[in-house]
């Protein structure tokens, strides 16, 4: 059975699973707001329409890589992928990661501009290479300092706007790299197991599921705070500020609840609400942007 599914023709799929269209939705969804938030009325259409095509390539390319270098780890963790299943081969994976990136960066740098195509490259890189390769597999912080490489899409989306890496704009990057290891290691909570079978020093795998928890509301109570840094700035106003502290105590919330029930629904509970929480506070910006109230 496995050898006849090797040999059968590689479906699109296969490809767009690869490409982990979910997660570069939501890396996509973030670098446009910061497209729009880069200027006061609306952006150029042609360096949105390139900007997000290049931005998604790339990120894809990414994907790619990842499932690539992770086909062993996904032989337990996640079986069903493209690559453990057998219905794409490693040669075919190389090919269709190296044909989006390239794609990506000829876009970027002839359409958009040379700073956004650096830029997109470093993250690609970062999360395909050093994450992937080595981050991943070398330390229980590994989600904490791969998680720069996550929370550029804002900024690569203002870069391929004005050209420039702006003060706002690392903003938003700290408020992604900030909500990147509560948001993930409710995940990895729930996974713990898994991760030791396959020797992947996740928090949980190294230090338990209680030390976890803790740091998880840890950064959420972190978060709240960061979060308040586009309104004290004058980023942003009043609809902002409302839901960034709505939003940010019901992460904490989730956190508690975290503390008190050590079943794995609560834990996958906290990481939905987690990616609800990051798409709505981005709503909240883009919505203030262009109706802003002040006291």
């Amino acid at each position: 059975m496995q050898t006849q599914a090797a040999t059968a023709p590689s479906s699109w799929k296969s490809y767009l699973e690869l490409c982990k269209p979910n997660v570069v939705a939501e890396m996509l969804f973030t670098a446009i707001v910061g497209m729009l938030l880069a200027v006061p009325g609306m952006p150029p259409l042609d360096k949105v329409v390139y900007g997000t095509i290049g931005i998604a390539l790339a990120a894809s390319s990414a994907a790619a890589i990842n499932h690539l270098i992770d086909q062993r780890i996904d032989g337990i963790l996640n079986p069903h992928r493209p690559l453990p299943s057998h219905y794409l081969r490693s040669s075919e994976v190389i090919v269709f990661a190296a044909v989006l990136g390239i794609t990506s960066m000829l876009l970027l740098v002839i359409e958009v501009n040379t700073l956004t195509a650096v830029l997109t490259f470093v993250s690609l890189f970062g999360y395909a290479i050093i994450y992937t390769l080595w981050l991943k597999r070398a330390t229980p912080q590994n989600i904490v300092i791969g998680g720069a490489f996550g929370a550029t899409p804002p900024l690569l989306g203002w870069c391929a706007i004005t050209g420039e890496v702006h003060p706002y704009a690392l903003l938003l990057v700290l408020i992604i790299f900030v909500w990147t290891p509560p948001h993930f290691w409710p995940l990895a909570i729930a996974k713990q197991e898994k991760y030791a079978l396959v020797n992947i020093p996740m928090l949980p795998v190294t230090h338990g599921a209680e030390f976890t928890r803790l740091q998880i509301l840890l950064y959420a109570v972190l978060l709240l705070v960061v979060t308040l840094l586009p309104y004290l700035t004058g980023m942003s106003g009043l609809i902002y500020l409302g839901s960034a502290l709505l939003l940010g105590v019901g992460f904490i919330y989730f956190a508690v609840l975290m503390m008190r029930n050590k079943d794995v629904k609560t834990a996958m509970r906290t990481f939905w609400y987690s990616i609800v929480y990051i798409t709505l506070l981005f709503a909240a910006l883009l919505i203030d942007h262009y109706v802003r109230l002040t006291l």
